[in-house]
């Protein structure tokens, strides 16, 4: 039987819109904070409204973007009428993960808040099109039942959806990372001589900053062992835009209470 149209479908589509006017409003509180402290000349008050930009962007903004592709970019990159679009929404993915890792290392205010506007101005055109062109397509579908798609999405829907199942991704203090935190005290089996770097104890909004500055760190051709409590998929997106497939990713261990990733930095080629 047909989902089409069904009342739980109009309503997901409304928590995803609702969802989308949420993330939208949280980017611009944060660009025009850091917006000011540019024009003001503040370089210190700059850098201080980028790093807390950089930590919304990535506990919030890139798992839901993650979040996406996994469900509604799946369903509707089947149906011929978005494939092409789909196509398209990703690499607008991929374009605001490399505006995010430009952030992170400009530092003059005037580059700051060239990043930041872009990623904003990305972002707006990138979620009309999802409320209006993605969604409605998934909510016509005949064989597609939107509600079904977004059953425990919480790094999508955040945490006011109406499912009543809470969330960690939507409404600060989120998890920020595409799927379910594991105990931070589960066994973590030795599974390369090369030296660890074991995230799990620190505070969510370090995890990205210690491990980026332990990459920039190892000669090339070294190595370290990523050891999270979940896929840190995000973290590996800004990875692969920053140094540009210059660190290269082995997968050891891949949950269910411990995920395991060797990171290599790529010899200098002569």
């Amino acid at each position: 039987m047909s989902a089409s149209r069904s009342p739980a479908d109009q309503q997901a589509a409304q928590a995803v819109v609702r969802h989308h006017a949420q993330l939208a409003a949280d980017l611009d509180r944060h660009v025009a904070d850091l917006l000011e402290a540019a024009d003001r000349g503040d370089a210190d008050g700059a850098l201080r409204r980028r790093d807390a930009l950089l930590g919304w962007l990535r506990d919030e903004l890139l798992p839901h973007a993650y979040a996406e592709e996994g469900s509604l970019y799946t369903a509707a990159g089947d149906r011929p009428e978005a494939a092409l679009l789909i196509r398209g929404m990703l690499d607008e993915h991929r374009a605001i993960t490399g505006l995010v890792a430009e952030l992170e290392t400009a530092h003059r205010p005037v580059r700051l808040a060239a990043a930041a506007r872009a990623i904003a101005a990305l972002f707006a055109v990138h979620l009309a099109k999802e409320n209006e062109l993605i969604v409605p397509v998934l909510v016509d579908a005949p064989d597609v039942s939107l509600a079904t798609l977004l059953d425990g999405m919480h790094d999508l829907l955040g945490s006011s959806d109406e499912s009543g199942k809470g969330g960690c991704g939507g409404g600060g203090g989120g998890c920020g990372c595409g799927g379910d935190q594991a105990p931070a005290d589960a066994p973590a089996p030795t599974l390369s001589i090369d030296p660890r770097l074991d995230v799990r104890t620190l505070p969510h909004g370090q995890r990205h900053a210690r491990v980026l500055a332990a990459l920039d760190a190892l000669p090339a051709g070294g190595a370290l062992v990523l050891v999270a409590p979940h896929a840190p998929r995000p973290l590996l997106a800004e990875i692969d835009a920053r140094y540009g497939g210059g660190v290269s990713t082995e997968w050891l261990q891949d949950g269910p209470d411990v995920w395991q990733i060797r990171l290599s930095r790529q010899p200098v080629a002569v």
